[in-house]
C-alpha cells in the first residue's frame, strides 16, 4: 500500500506518517523545498512548485490514496497579503494536484483532504453537524468554503472524495497549545472576552488517527474531526491551569485589546463553534482522548 502526502512535513503531516509507517503503509510526499526531500524505502520525497504550476509526476507511481494537507498556518498576523497566502496555498496546490490526475494515468482511488471547523457560523447556541449548509461570515468562512470547492473538483474521477473539518489541535510540538500554556505557566493567563465561546478541539494522535481511519474504512464525505465533548474557552482555560497548578488571577481579556494586539485574527479565539463528532463516532471510531481532562494530562504532564 502506498500513499502521497501533500505537506507532509507540517506538524499533522509528520504524527500522520508515524501512523501509516506502523501500519506498513508507504508514504511518497510532495514537498516545495528541495532541502526537504529524502529518499527511503517507505518515505519518498517529489518537488512540487504549485505558483508556477510544476510537480513531479513520479510522486503518484503506484500510489492509491492521497492526503492533501498543504496549508499555510492561519497563525500569522492577517495582512492583506498574507490573508492572500492562506487562501492561495490550499486553493492553488489542490488545483494542480486535480489537473494532475486528469492529464495523466493514475491507480488513485481516494483523496483525503484536510479541511476546517472554521467554515460553521458564529455561534453560542448552535451544535453543527456536517449536513449544516450555513459558512460564517468571515474570512476563515470564505478560506474553508473556497477550499473545499477546489476539492470537490476531485469527484469528476469517480473517487472516494473524503474532506475533515478539523478543530482545534491539541498538540505539545506546535499549534494552539503552547500559545495557551505559555500566559498561564507565568501566571498572566485569562479567559478570552466572556470565556463562553465554545471551542472544538482534538487531541492530534486522534486527529491523524481519523485520518487513516477515513482511508481504512473507505469513508467519503465530510467528517468533523473534533472531540466528543466541546469546551467554553473559559473551561479550557481552567483546566490548563489546573494541569499546569497555576493561578488564575487576572480578569478577562477584552475583546478591544485582542483586535489591537491580532487584527482582524482576533476571530480565532473568539469565534464559538460547538461541533458535533456524532457522524465519526456512527462509523465506530472510537477517541483516545474523548475529554479535555484525559487531553490535557497527556499532553502537559
Amino acid at each position: 500500500m502506498k500513499v502521497l502526502i501533500t505537506g507532509a512535513t507540517g506538524m499533522i503531516g509528520q504524527e500522520l506518517v508515524k501512523v501509516l509507517h506502523r501500519n506498513n503503509v508507504k508514504v511518497n510526499y510532495l514537498s516545495t523545498s528541495k532541502d526537504k526531500l529524502v529518499a527511503q524505502e517507505n518515505y519518498k520525497g517529489y518537488y512540487w512548485n504549485p505558483d508556477e504550476n510544476e510537480i513531479d509526476i513520479n510522486a503518484f507511481d503506484g500510489v492509491s490514496v492521497i492526503y492533501h494537507l498543504a496549508g499555510a498556518t492561519v497563525a500569522k498576523r492577517w495582512t492583506s497579503s498574507y490573508k492572500k497566502e492562506i487562501l492561495d496555498s490550499r486553493t492553488i496546490p489542490t488545483r494542480l494536484l486535480v489537473s494532475t490526475l486528469q492529464n495523466n494515468s493514475n491507480q488513485v482511488t481516494q483523496i483525503i483532504s484536510a479541511s476546517a471547523i472554521g467554515i460553521y457560523p458564529d455561534s453560542l447556541g448552535a451544535i453543527y453537524n456536517e449536513d449544516n449548509k450555513g459558512v460564517d461570515d468571515s474570512f476563515l468562512g470564505e478560506v474553508v468554503q473556497k477550499w473545499e470547492n477546489e476539492v470537490d473538483a476531485f469527484k469528476q474521477f469517480n473517487i472516494l472524495v473524503t474532506k475533515i473539518r478539523i478543530g482545534i489541535v491539541l498538540s505539545n510540538k506546535g499549534g494552539a497549545l503552547p500559545q495557551m500554556v505559555t500566559p498561564i505557566k507565568y501566571g498572566v493567563g485569562a479567559p478570552f472576552g466572556s470565556g463562553k465561546q465554545y471551542q472544538s478541539w482534538i487531541h492530534i494522535e486522534d486527529l491523524v488517527n481519523i485520518f487513516y481511519y477515513t482511508q481504512v474504512g473507505e469513508l467519503d464525505g465530510v467528517y468533523n474531526a473534533v472531540a466528543p465533548h466541546p469546551v467554553t474557552n473559559a473551561t479550557l482555560t481552567h483546566e490548563i491551569a489546573k494541569v499546569l497548578k497555576r493561578p488564575l488571577w487576572l480578569p478577562n481579556i477584552p475583546k478591544f485589546v485582542m483586535k489591537m494586539v491580532l487584527g482582524e485574527m482576533y476571530i480565532l479565539v473568539f469565534s464559538s463553534q460547538s461541533v458535533s463528532a456524532l457522524k465519526i463516532l456512527n462509523q465506530g471510531y472510537q477517541f483516545k482522548f474523548a475529554t479535555i481532562e484525559k487531553a490535557l494530562n497527556n499532553l502537559l504532564k
